[in-house]
């Protein structure tokens, strides 16, 4: 930054916004990593972006003739719905963010997205057009400080507009940040179908709503955990999740947490059911059985459970541990510093509350 300028013409801040920026698509985009003369925007605008895995998850979704992406941003899920429709448009309030994303376009050779500066909902209902899907990507407004769990809380507002949306799609896919709460905003939209829960390498990364104008059916959730070489997934229906009773029981020879996407989307009993474990505890989300069971999340052996007292904890104090916390007092920080637990090693420990409401800790080796 300091330096003098190494270009003509280009300043060494210029300079460092695209050093920087481009350095962040390194692992998330590298598609636009690898490709010459692509041009980057600030890293905020690649921060906030999908990466290249969840958006080729999102576009296998849907397909038809023309797509509509209302809240284009640097054009990553545009680029890969482009392999999906005939033709995308492409709109972005930011100008400058706008005639990037036309440019990447063009340099990644993808001509048949269509970049149309200016406010997505203005273009909407200035325009004739109807599309086969409308995507929409809602930001947090400005004026909203902390953490946002509603989407009337974002921009747009898509409560407040979804019937002018649906003027124009019979289908919308909405994509919002995994800290929305699934049951709330399911209350503040219309004709839910779908909903997926999507995670990279066992991290939430975002939320997914498939609507379907008219559709009155019950709502499916879907939930995927991607992987380089693989994708795991665990789909339920919410109404049934609702009127399932729990199975609940003791810690037997295997224990089972699942993973993010499925604690994420409250699948709790569903999971249970569908694989034949019991749960620990109603609010434990940690489960159990006599055999060996595939499960989507992390699998062990149980070596031993104690009752979590002065005398139950003498054999795991002063030692060294993975430990875990689910319906538990006190949070693992604490365990450590009151029990002088160091982390890692192979035992795992899981403190946790049992069927009959007693606390005890689960000792545990992880299964390969």
């Amino acid at each position: 930054m300091l330096q003098k300028p190494l270009f003509e013409g280009i300043t060494q801040k210029e300079l460092a916004i695209q050093l920087e920026a481009k350095k962040k698509c390194r692992e998330k985009l590298p598609t636009w990593f690898q490709t010459p003369n692509i041009f980057y925007p600030p890293k905020l605008h690649i921060e906030q972006t999908s990466s290249e895995q969840t958006a080729g998850y999102k576009a296998s979704l849907i397909q038809g003739e023309k797509l509509l992406d209302l809240t284009g941003g640097f054009g990553v899920d545009s680029y890969f719905f482009s392999s999906h429709f005939e033709s995308v448009l492409h709109c972005e309030m930011d100008s400058d963010l706008s005639q990037i994303a036309a440019h990447n376009f063009k340099v990644l050779d993808r001509k048949n997205v269509i970049c149309i500066p200016g406010d997505g909902l203005e273009f909407l209902k200035s325009t004739n057009e109807k599309f086969d899907w409308i995507f929409v990507d809602p930001s947090r407004r400005n004026d909203k400080k902390g953490k946002v769990f509603l989407l009337e809380d974002c921009l747009p507002n898509l409560p407040k507009h979804l019937p002018s949306v649906f003027e124009k799609a019979s289908r919308i896919l909405i994509k919002t940040s995994p800290l929305l709460d699934i049951k709330q905003s399911i209350q503040e939209l219309k004709f839910v179908k779908e909903i997926h829960v999507v995670a990279v390498q066992n991290e939430v990364k975002e939320l997914l709503y498939v609507l379907e104008h008219g559709y009155t059916g019950e709502v499916e959730i879907k939930t995927v955990n991607l992987f380089k070489d693989q994708q795991i997934g665990f789909n339920f229906n919410l109404h049934d999740e609702q009127r399932t009773s729990v199975q609940l029981g003791k810690p037997a020879n295997y224990l089972y947490e699942p993973n993010v996407a499925i604690l994420k989307s409250g699948g709790f009993k569903s999971i249970g059911k569908s694989i034949g474990a019991l749960k620990l505890h109603q609010h434990s989300h940690l489960y159990t059985s006599e055999k060996l069971l595939s499960f989507p999340g992390r699998t062990f052996k149980i070596e031993e459970v104690l009752p979590y007292s002065k005398k139950g904890m003498k054999s795991v104090s002063n030692s060294k541990a993975n430990v875990s916390t689910r319906n538990f007092p006190l949070s693992v920080a604490e365990i450590r510093k009151k029990h002088k637990i160091k982390d890692g090693g192979e035992t795992f420990l899981f403190f946790t509350t049992d069927i009959n409401d007693e606390l005890r800790v689960i000792v545990a080796k992880k299964c390969s």
